[in-house]
């Protein structure tokens, strides 16, 4: 069986110290790089730390940096990416503890636009909505996404200004504002034209390259500023 290396930038919240670790990984055509570490965990080093759960590309928990890509290492092959392989926690978080990153700030982005269907009344939620297939097709994209934060670790907006909602949030707040069921659209677009929100957007683009889902945030976000946009010149 073959064997890779893998190098692995490590952080201890005791000493406040960075530094890297290398484990040779021994791998088959299907072993991901998850598997890889798990392995290192179980019969390597048993003080590593990283985030998964699903293993099935659905919960977004093992979201690192692979080679410098923000990358779900539970779908991506050790066979399919240039060797050693480099890992590193997601860019732009704090860090906790080796791969473990804090996505506190990432979690009240998600409160702050609100990532549910709103009522007027809140018995209104016992009925059934008929979702049309051309309403489903404004928000399908964007309601694929599996907050694994890739985007976020890639955009460099957000890099430089943590006040920046983001790319993922955005993408929800698109989704929501186009959900035939939801009664908040005005208090949606007003914060879609927060000074922090869509127009912040660069339009760099990575964090559609990096979206395991192909959600497409870039595409979502430039909608909400033309949205945002005619809302305010018609308003």
């Amino acid at each position: 069986m073959p064997e890779t290396t893998f190098i692995i930038k490590r952080y201890n919240p005791e000493k406040g110290v960075f530094y890297t670790s290398e484990y040779k990984v021994p791998y088959e055509s299907d072993t991901t790089i998850l598997s890889g570490l798990i392995y290192i965990k179980d019969y390597l080093d048993r003080t590593l730390s990283f985030r998964y759960s699903c293993r099935m590309a659905s919960c977004g928990s093992c979201g690192m940096v692979v080679n410098k890509k923000p990358t779900l290492v539970c779908r991506t092959l050790i066979e399919s990416v240039k060797k050693p392989i480099y890992i590193e926690p997601l860019y732009n978080f704090p860090i906790i503890k080796d791969l473990v990153v804090d996505i506190d700030i990432f979690l009240d982005k998600l409160k702050f636009v609100k990532s549910y269907i709103i009522r007027e009344k809140e018995e209104d939620l016992d009925k059934e909505y008929i979702v049309k297939p051309e309403q489903l097709d404004l928000i399908k994209h964007s309601s694929s996404c599996i907050n694994c934060m890739l985007c976020y670790a890639a955009c460099p907006v957000f890099g430089s200004d943590e006040e920046f909602i983001g790319p993922a949030a955005l993408a929800i707040l698109y989704r929501y504002l186009h959900d035939p069921r939801d009664q908040a659209k005005s208090e949606r677009i007003k914060i879609a034209s927060l000074k922090n929100s869509a127009y912040m957007c660069s339009m760099v683009g990575q964090c559609t390259v990096v979206c395991p889902k192909g959600v497409d945030p870039s595409f979502h976000i430039q909608r909400l500023k033309v949205i945002s946009t005619l809302n305010n010149l018609f308003s």
